[in-house]
């Protein structure tokens, strides 16, 4: 991607050049803004990645070039990405972000995908001085780091473990059963579970972890059968989410309440399972083209630019979010860094999920449930952000 859009700039270069025999006003181009990331385009994070965040970093300088570029205190700037696929490697990823802010010197950075690769970064980030607004790191720990440079745009595991257990206990579910990943995020979720469950009366049947890349969850499933929870709760990533749901199906698994977290939301999930097989699976969202004018905008532009591909209803919103607080400060107070994060740190923003601003590191969004109902992933809790009513009762797999 680097060597593209450098050879996209330096043919805008020679044409200027050319012109310049007849207008030489013309050679005072201005400066492009260098935008650096490293993101997974290979390895288990990349159904992630791909899905949430790159296709919405490209949508977004792609926009923003067609305006003239990006708007530095009143000056359109060309935005050039320099990025590279981080294979879904800690190592790699801190490598790479190393070489962006210490020897290329970027401008500014745009976040890694996922909690693991966020909690590496961030405090690499906060040492060179860049501010890195996160849209897929969901972890409490970092969040209490309180690093200055680091602002994340999801709601923490407490804020969505809340939600989803007060959507619960307001639905009369008794018995529930976890699996989760064990790692950064499955951990984190999992303890955040927990500790929203105490004093509910919501008894726990089982508890079971499981690693990254697992591909055959049906022993587990079927044991968790047998105990006939009124809810399933899997905190999962999109392949797991996947996972579980085919086999829960292929085994009648069938629970009042089916949540996997992350993925459900994607248009993939709705075109494995089929609309009709989604039916009623709850799952991390919240936003869809219903939550505002701008969402609804957002949505059409990047189905229309990826060929009918959607975004998902739970972090490319908020990564969109992310880029329209990029782009506000920018044009606010230009490239210093400092200044930018200062900026970031004390306003309020107007964006596709509402007005933001941030507490710290934490953005201000409540946690919100998300429910797949007639082909659309609808925020079904809570009541004042919802864009549909929960539907209480899943029906069977189709």
């Amino acid at each position: 991607m680097v060597q593209h859009t450098k050879r996209t700039l330096l043919k805008g270069a020679a044409a200027t050049v050319g012109a310049a025999t007849f207008a030489p006003h013309l050679l005072a181009q201005p400066k492009p803004v260098r935008i650096g990331y490293a993101i997974a385009r290979t390895g288990p994070w990349a159904g992630g990645a791909q899905v949430s965040q790159e296709p919405n970093f490209l949508l977004w300088a792609e926009q923003q070039n067609a305006a003239g570029g990006l708007d530095v205190k009143g000056v359109r700037r060309p935005i050039e990405l320099v990025s590279s696929d981080d294979r879904s490697d800690i190592e790699t990823c801190v490598r790479s972000y190393e070489k962006l802010m210490g020897s290329d010197k970027v401008d500014l950075i745009l976040p890694p995908w996922g909690s693991n690769a966020n909690f590496a970064i961030a405090p690499l980030a906060n040492r060179h001085g860049y501010p890195m607004l996160a849209p897929t790191a969901l972890s409490r720990k970092l969040v209490d780091m309180r690093l200055p440079y680091f602002f994340s745009l999801l709601q923490q595991p407490d804020k969505m473990m809340g939600a989803l257990v007060d959507m619960l206990k307001a639905n009369g579910v008794k018995t529930i059963a976890i699996v989760y990943m064990d790692d950064l995020f499955g951990l984190e979720n999992f303890a955040a579970l927990n500790n929203a469950l105490k004093n509910t009366g919501i008894q726990v049947v089982e508890r079971k972890g499981y690693p990254l890349g697992v591909k055959d969850l049906s022993p587990v499933l079927r044991g968790i059968k047998d105990l006939n929870p009124d809810a399933f709760i899997g905190i999962t990533y999109p392949p797991d989410t996947i996972l579980a749901s085919k086999q829960a199906k292929e085994i009648g698994f069938n629970p009042k309440f089916f949540y996997a977290s992350v993925g459900t939301a994607f248009q993939l999930y709705k075109n494995v399972m089929t609309p009709a097989g989604a039916e009623g699976v709850l799952g991390m969202g919240s936003w869809n083209g219903k939550t505002s004018a701008g969402a609804k905008a957002y949505f059409d532009a990047h189905a229309k630019k990826f060929g009918g591909k959607e975004p998902d209803r739970w972090a490319s919103g908020h990564c969109w979010a992310g880029l329209e607080i990029l782009t506000e400060s920018v044009a606010k107070v230009g490239l210093d860094r400092k200044a930018l994060r200062d900026h970031i740190a004390k306003n309020e923003f107007k964006t596709i999920l509402g007005n933001i601003h941030f507490e710290g590191s934490e953005v201000s969004v409540p946690g919100t449930v998300g429910q797949w109902q007639n082909g659309e992933f609808e925020v079904v809790w809570p009541a004042k952000l919802a864009t549909a009513k929960l539907n209480p009762s899943k029906p069977v797999w189709k």
